[in-house]
């Protein structure tokens, strides 16, 4: 431990009120904070379908800002998507692994990758992989092409919460099971 880290642990054990909670209300307007004990469900049906062999997990879906946050679930191997991402993306992988054709890194569990706006790639799961699960936040949209970069359609965050609102509602848990989720 470093001095600044050793002096500031003494500092916490000194001052009791270093434990006091924050005394006032939170501001007026502000939306709840959304905890997930479990985000990678042991409950099949949390998986909304997204493509045969392919789910998605809602964890954030912000129509607010125009972003999501999910866990996307492959079971097959080969291509997925080819895409185009306006807005930065942020992954981390959780379980397998995946990579795109247009570079030459594969993201394994525990790497982070960050996709710059204005990326277009194509991912593919190897056909060792079994199961891939990736936590993506996804800012704007993704943009579905031809390997011309001819647009084939689109998914934002209003797509996805259509998705989630028809799924949950065909499995009984009713089409606002998912504004847990909305921000």
């Amino acid at each position: 431990m470093d001095d600044r880290a050793a002096n500031r642990a003494k500092l916490d054990e000194d001052d009791a009120s270093a434990r006091i909670p924050y005394r006032h209300p939170q501001p007026q307007d502000a939306f709840p904070e959304i905890v997930i004990p479990h985000a990678v469900p042991e409950d099949e049906r949390l998986w909304v379908p997204q493509a045969k062999n392919v789910w998605f997990r809602p964890l954030c879906l912000s129509a607010s800002r125009g972003y999501w946050v999910n866990l996307l679930r492959v079971r097959k191997a080969g291509v997925l998507s080819r895409h185009r991402h306006p807005q930065p993306v942020h992954g981390y992988v959780i379980k397998g692994s995946w990579r795109y054709l247009e570079h030459d890194w594969v993201a394994t569990a525990g790497a982070y990758v960050y996709e710059a706006p204005g990326e277009t790639h194509t991912l593919v799961v190897d056909s060792d992989v079994t199961e891939m699960i990736t936590m993506f936040q996804v800012n704007g949209a993704m943009i579905y092409v031809d390997p011309d970069g001819v647009v084939q359609g689109y998914e934002d965050v209003f797509t996805k919460i259509d998705l989630c609102r028809k799924h949950y509602a065909s499995i009984g848990f009713g089409e606002n099971f998912v504004e847990q989720f909305i921000r």
